[in-house]
């Protein structure tokens, strides 16, 4: 982001998406007190924006809007104004991004949502333009008559926020269903079969995110019930994301979703959670089916995040941009005439009729390399090579692009450690060193745990982010629930009893802090945890 103007109060944070903001003109405050108190005290409606380092609309927001001096005018003056890091503060993303879905039946990032000074939303919305288009209000408009509405109808924005924060309440004391039962799992089953996109994989249209947890469901579906729709819904899925481009076929990793139908063109994004879920989900099919392809592509994934995400401590980074130097994608695309420069004609053509490069392109005239079309029977063929000939030709090409690629400016890292995403690393690690009898993915396992447990548990309490020697917030759930999950991978992995006992103590503390004894369920927070308008609970 440029650096033009002074730093506001952003620039005493450590998170990498609040210092993004920090030379903003917008008078920003981090979520607090302070914040809130100010609003009280001037009479302010609040803006509460929300988003994350590496997302794509965050960025265009910020250049179109928060970096514009008009629109900073508008908000110093009309509102107090407050950023939040959605990785850091997933209890107070949960909330609005429920509220913003009520109100207008969809959510994503950037989050921006307008509140009372008592925290209560009274209107939301995700992404805004500056002035109106693309079908969506203009933030300048939007700000005026928010502004404008608070001053001289605060009746009926006390109405909205009170009935708002109402639903959230009902919503969070929601009481328990029926205990699940096979009558659920077949009903589940069902429901994913019907929305199962059979000519591309995947569940539903674009856009389409990988959803690992719906695999690893229908894998133990399949092994539960012998249906065989149920495995070919994941291996159909498995095998298209791992022909698409949202596949780096390059570098390795998969990036966050695909915008289209056959997982050609993604959102160019890399999240460290999305690459721990589908090494576990390919680790899992290929116990299943042993298909050597999903080891390669587990392997892969593994090669990746160790070279790229993966700090001198073990620890695990958050993200990588899906912009360079404000382009989305610039990075992983390439034009049909750089493949052949970097590689020759006669090894250049062989990547582009397996990878599909075209003069035209497939992406705003340049390529994305995939595997969608490709019939490697014919191309073997084509050109007169034996499998072992082939494979042998398209690592050489991939290693020399990889190497052409490293000459570009890299992606913006989110180099923070998040203690739940890390744990699902862990976990995913661990299962593959069992399956694939890899004591080299354990270390790696057991290198990141190790940091975990010295920078991320403080007096016992697990706590949610590292970054700059800075521990900070106290763990949500999903920080103590993953990381049992990872220590009981770590047990299955080795044997070794100190895990079952770590998970053990976790699973105490776990239930101690998030129960809900009068209606079951964990929620969200700890009963050490900041107040927020609601206690939420996450299904």
């Amino acid at each position: 982001m440029p650096n033009k103007s002074k730093p506001n109060r952003l620039i005493a944070e450590k998170s990498p998406y609040l210092l993004q903001h920090a030379h903003n003109p917008v008078d920003w405050y981090p979520w607090g007190e302070e914040a809130f108190e100010k609003a009280k005290h001037e009479n302010k409606p609040v803006l509460v924006s929300i988003g994350y380092s590496t997302c794509h609309w965050c960025h265009v927001m910020a250049h179109e809007s928060f970096e514009d001096e008009e629109v900073a005018k508008l908000l110093n003056e009309k509102f107090v104004s407050i950023k939040v890091d959605r990785e850091e503060r997933p209890d107070v993303d949960s909330i609005y991004m429920t509220i913003c879905q009520m109100m207008t039946g969809q959510g994503g990032w950037p989050l921006n949502v307008f509140l009372t000074p008592d925290q209560k939303p009274f209107y939301a919305g995700t992404y805004f333009p500056k002035t109106s288009r693309f079908n969506r209000p203009g933030f300048v408009e939007v700000v005026k008559q928010l502004s404008d509405t608070f001053a001289n109808n605060r009746e009926h924005v006390e109405d909205i926020a009170e009935k708002a924060a109402n639903n959230l309440r009902i919503k969070a004391k929601s009481d328990a269903g029926d205990s699940l039962g096979e009558d659920m799992l077949r009903r589940t089953y069902q429901q994913l079969i019907n929305s199962f996109d059979a000519a591309y994989g995947g569940f539903g249209s674009a856009p389409k995110f990988p959803i690992p947890h719906m695999l690893a469901f229908l894998l133990r579906y399949h092994q539960y019930s012998g249906e065989e729709n149920a495995l070919y819904s994941v291996t159909k899925t498995l095998d298209s994301m791992a022909n698409g481009g949202i596949y780096d076929h390059v570098g390795y990793g998969f990036a966050r979703y695909s915008t289209d139908d056959e997982w050609l063109v993604p959102h160019f994004e890399k999240m460290l959670y999305d690459n721990a879920l589908l090494l576990i989900a390919y680790t899992e099919a290929y116990q299943i089916t042993k298909n050597e392809r999903y080891k390669q592509i587990s392997e892969q994934i593994i090669t990746f995040v160790r070279r790229e995400m993966t700090d001198d401590r073990g620890a695990f980074y958050s993200a990588l941009d899906a912009d360079t130097e404000g382009v989305e994608g610039k990075y992983y695309v390439w034009s049909k005439d750089e493949v052949l420069e970097t590689l020759g004609d006669e090894l250049g053509e062989l990547y582009c009729a397996v990878y599909n490069i075209t003069q035209e392109g497939n992406f705003e005239g340049h390529n994305i390399p995939n595997l969608i079309y490709t019939r490697l029977e014919n191309i073997k063929d084509e050109f007169a090579l034996t499998d072992e000939e082939l494979q042998n030709k398209l690592e050489e090409a991939r290693i020399k692009l990889f190497e052409k690629r490293q000459e570009r400016t890299y992606p913006h890292v989110d180099d923070k450690v998040l203690t739940s995403w890390n744990a699902l690393m862990i976990a995913g690690l661990a299962k593959a060193a069992k399956v694939y009898n890899a004591p080299e993915y354990l270390e790696m396992a057991r290198a990141a745990v190790a940091f975990i447990e010295n920078k991320l548990i403080q007096d016992g309490r697990v706590m949610v982010r590292y970054r700059d020697g800075e521990v900070k917030h106290k763990g949500f759930i999903d920080d103590y629930a993953f990381l049992l999950w990872a220590y009981i991978e770590l047990y299955e992995a080795s044997l070794d009893l100190t895990d079952l006992r770590k998970a053990k103590k976790l699973a105490e503390d776990m239930t101690g802090l998030f129960w809900d004894e009068e209606h079951g369920g964990f929620y969200f927070t700890g009963s050490d945890a900041e107040a927020l308008i609601v206690r939420d609970k996450e299904v």
